[in-house]
């Protein structure tokens, strides 16, 4: 690091909201040219903290320093100024601007004629990602970048605003590896130029990659700072969690002769001149699809199930020919899906745990034409209270629930329409350590009351923990099923890089 000298100092901060101690007394220090983790589970205070460091949020009471000033922001115009930026998980970009426009959205640069100055503005953004070592189509709206080159435009974004402290709030949660290491070099070259950054993260391997300290939260509290060279995962789960997690993966059960066929794909074709696919479920098995980013597993996925198009296939549903020509089709015959995008496909979040669990079960309580409020309410507390979610009560609003809470309704709403087959579609990405395992735990449970269960995720750990049995994906097509000790990291990777690394 160039300098030590302390950028931010957080003395004492408190948040209260109706009903909710949502910060006690925070305490936080970043210096100067360092990648400073912040930690915490899902409702731990780590989003409403950089909400109030980015004058979203007023703080009850404490104290915000920049470089030993006390400042006040009354909005996130005042952070701007105080030289903060933050790039929040949902990004703040126009989809149908393009870079240069996001970035000089509101300020834009004019020649000696008072007019806007496209060119000079085109320039700057292209020295700025250049810096970066970045390429970005500069004429493309945004909407066409992928999610990484949007995730490189709100960094140029908020240096080109100056920034002296960017918060990166989970950057790495839609990037492939590749991408993740290159954003990792870029906040390397920034530390080096004495920017300062608040870098929060699940991942924790990524912690010991990038970051030089450490600042755990939990239930809204400071738990414990620590640098990084002297502390581990272990310890720093036991800090956000206040329990040691031994074992996060249930244990698998005895290999034992496998249940009926609930599902079979003899052949699915999603495209004319495609590959052809094949593939079974079993009663009480969690089926993992694995691969790199990209290889096609949500896409065979949602051709089954009749989300998106197929060319040809054929579906059996305990041993029956079925027609799978939309979800709605799939519903009926028991089949539900856990979307990657909970907030976006999965879920209503501005309305209740009860709207969400209830959602497409109104039928199962409907009296006379008419739906039965009282075993609705029945129904969906008996759901949540299955699935372990923790709330106030089944009124409670979607919205303010941590991810792993989000993540368990989704769940109660499939099981309350009496799905056996369920599609869990990256069920972790985006929710803390302990939540994790709790939703491990909950997979585990539902099969074995014999659900049954196609896992597709990114992270080689959870697949290699929790998959009875792994379908391999390389360029659309299913090149390997792994099963017992041929489930190891190895083996998967040697079968979805065939072709070559890119």
């Amino acid at each position: 690091m160039n300098d030590t000298a302390e950028m931010l100092r957080l003395e004492g901060v408190s948040k209260s909201f109706p009903g909710v101690k949502a910060l006690s007394g925070i305490d936080l220090s970043i210096r100067r040219g360092e990648v400073h983790a912040l930690l915490g589970e899902n409702g731990a205070g780590k989003s409403t903290l950089m909400k109030i460091l980015g004058g979203i949020h007023q703080a009850d009471e404490g104290r915000i320093l920049i470089e030993g000033e006390e400042r006040r922001f009354a909005g996130y115009s005042d952070a701007i100024a105080a030289g903060i930026g933050i790039i929040f998980q949902e990004f703040s970009l126009i989809p149908y601007l393009n870079a240069v426009e996001n970035i000089f959205l509101g300020r834009y640069l004019k020649n000696r004629f008072g007019l806007m100055d496209r060119a000079a503005m085109k320039r700057s953004a292209r020295e700025l990602f250049d810096e970066l070592g970045v390429r970005i189509d500069l004429d493309a709206p945004i909407c066409r970048l992928s999610v990484a080159q949007q995730q490189f435009v709100e960094i140029g974004k908020a240096l080109s605003l100056k920034a002296r402290l960017l918060v990166l709030d989970e950057p790495t949660a839609t990037l492939t590896p590749n991408e993740a290491a290159h954003l990792f070099n870029i906040m390397r070259e920034l530390r080096a130029r004495g920017v300062a950054m608040i870098f929060i993260s699940h991942h924790l391997d990524e912690i010991f990659e990038v970051c030089d300290r450490i600042s755990v939260l939990r239930d809204g509290a400071n738990a414990g700072h620590a640098e990084v060279g002297e502390t581990n995962v272990d310890a720093l789960v036991e800090m956000m969690v206040g329990r040691r997690i031994e074992h996060s993966f249930p244990p698998k059960p005895r290999p034992a002769p496998r249940g009926r066929k609930v599902l079979e794909v003899p052949h699915i074709q999603l495209a004319r001149g495609g590959p052809v696919n094949a593939f079974d479920l079993h009663e009480g098995e969690i089926l993992g699809f694995a691969g790199l980013v990209g290889s096609g597993r949500t896409e065979l996925a949602l051709g089954v199930m009749g989300a998106d198009r197929a060319h040809r296939k054929t579906v059996l549903r305990n041993g029956v020919p079925v027609r799978l020509d939309d979800p709605t089709q799939a519903l009926a015959h028991g089949i539900g899906l856990l979307p990657e995008s909970r907030k976006v496909e999965g879920l209503i979040t501005d309305f209740t745990i009860r709207f969400n669990i209830s959602l497409n079960n109104l039928g199962r309580h409907r009296s006379a034409g008419l739906v039965d409020r009282a075993s609705e309410e029945r129904s969906a507390a008996e759901l949540s209270r299955r699935v372990g979610v923790k709330a106030p009560g089944i009124e409670t609003r979607v919205a303010t629930l941590s991810g792993g809470n989000q993540q368990k309704v989704v769940i109660a709403r499939w099981l309350g329409h009496a799905c056996e087959v369920l599609i869990f579609d990256e069920p972790t990405r985006g929710i803390d350590v302990g939540a994790k395992a709790e939703i491990y735990g909950l997979m585990r449970e539902l099969t074995r009351q014999g659900k049954s269960i196609v896992m597709i995720s990114s992270e080689l750990p959870e697949i290699v923990g929790m998959c009875d049995r792994v379908a391999v994906f390389s360029g659309g097509a299913i090149v390997a099923t792994l099963e017992g000790d041929s489930i190891n990291s190895g083996d998967i990777m040697r079968h979805a890089t065939r072709g070559g690394l890119q």
